[in-house]
């Protein structure tokens, strides 16, 4: 039987074209992300399965690659259900990983402690253009922090590193879990029903207001409460004025400084930023990680379906390792989807050196081969890039394929 060629579905092979923009990114991000005070670490990808199936990871939870146990501690038949088969998984995101790494770290850490992760995550998802089930993602977090100042400088800085790679007009939407809960709470749902009615409500920008007003309804809560509750969003104002309005309405139903933290956060934003963004409160932005606390955001670039990054706060996550709560922010990127929207818009990476190609015509000499490597070997000292190649018969479309690999100049050695 033949073996494959195409990689695994919903896996990628990256040619060396994206490849150069991949690690030009990467390297803007450690550059910029540095600038900040953000410390680059590492964690494995395989993490024990008690902690990715401990009910903070939403749906995610429901796409884990699953690895099964090994040597003597798999026993097929003695297994009764999956979790006697499996010990570990893959991560799914870098957050959850990136709380065990504290918990179990803290003490050699700074405090607060800026967190800069770069790595694969993998998730059993239906692939689709800019998703895949092998994708990277970038986070930055402040653990310890319970300031907004830690909000202000995950945006500040993501917005930089945006800026910086060519990015501009795009929004940040932001919101609070904690005005989520005063608003739903002020309609008159019970506690008990803010997931399922925030799940609906997670559908706003596929359904519409009366898509949300009639999956509400078939869900069994009153027509008086769900009116009450579509009328809030259609009268909020998107900036912070409109977020402190909102929180004097509900200010029997939530504590108003939490709307004063939010509104806060977006006036320091607007004021302090030099890049070419808006930032816009959305109280539709659920975000579906059960582990956020407070304030949660997202990252809409115009002409693209869904959200090319997020993040927000979770106070309550570290604590489920060490029992006791610990302050943490982060904001992740869809590394993956960025670099498709700069793979389509023909992002060229800026200022890259000149890179030199020495083509040796097949069936030239040992001196003529010597005198091409020497030459090439004289440049590299120097700090060019210089590749040396066999000539193909169709020297022509040769040189096409390498001008795409960023090449610009030739040298042709030919046979005596």
């Amino acid at each position: 039987m033949a073996l494959k060629k195409k990689p695994v579905t919903g896996m990628k092979d990256i040619l060396p074209a994206e490849m150069q923009i991949r690690e030009y990114v990467m390297e803007q991000i450690r550059e910029t992300y540095g600038s900040f005070g953000f410390h680059s670490i590492e964690t494995p990808c395989v993490e024990h399965i008690e902690n990715l199936s401990s009910k903070q990871g939403g749906d995610n939870e429901k796409l884990i690659f699953k690895i099964m146990k090994r040597g003597e501690k798999l026993n097929l038949e003695a297994a009764q259900s999956e979790s006697d088969l499996t010990d570990s998984g893959l991560r799914y995101d870098l957050t959850v990983p990136l709380s065990r790494y504290y918990s179990n770290n803290a003490a050699a850490l700074t405090a607060p402690f800026k967190a800069l992760q770069m790595g694969s995550v993998w998730r059993a998802d239906r692939p689709q253009k800019g998703r895949f089930r092998q994708f990277v993602q970038c986070d930055i977090d402040i653990l310890g922090d319970s300031a907004r100042l830690a909000e202000i400088e995950l945006i500040l800085a993501t917005t930089t590193l945006l800026g910086k790679i060519g990015f501009k007009g795009y929004s940040i939407r932001i919101n609070d879990r904690n005005i989520l809960k005063g608003m739903a709470a002020y309609c008159g749902f019970s506690e008990e029903s803010y997931d399922q009615v925030f799940i609906i409500l997670d559908k706003m920008d596929k359904i519409g207001a009366d898509g949300v007003a009639k999956e509400l309804a078939e869900a069994g809560y009153d027509e008086e409460k769900i009116s009450k509750y579509l009328n809030l969003f259609e009268n909020a104002a998107s900036d912070a004025g409109g977020v402190r309005s909102l929180g004097e309405l509900l200010k029997d139903a939530m504590d108003q400084s939490q709307a004063e933290n939010l509104a806060s956060i977006m006036d320091s934003v607007t004021e302090i930023s030099t890049s070419q963004f808006h930032i816009v409160f959305d109280p539709t932005l659920v975000r579906g990680m059960s582990y956020y606390t407070g304030t949660i955001f997202e990252i809409q670039v115009e002409g693209f379906p869904g959200s090319v990054g997020g993040g927000g706060r979770y106070d309550k996550m570290i604590g489920k390792f060490t029992g006791m709560d610990t302050p943490a922010c982060g904001f992740s990127l869809g590394f993956e989807r960025l670099i498709t929207i700069l793979m389509d818009e023909g992002f060229t990476v800026p200022g890259k050196e000149e890179k030199t190609a020495f083509l040796i015509e097949k069936g030239a000499s040992d001196q003529v081969m010597n005198q091409a490597v020497k030459e090439a070997m004289e440049r590299r000292s120097q700090g060019e890039v210089i590749l040396v190649s066999q000539m193909n018969k169709n020297k022509k479309f040769q040189k096409e394929s390498l001008q795409q690999e960023g090449y610009t100049q030739f040298k042709d050695f030919y046979k005596d």
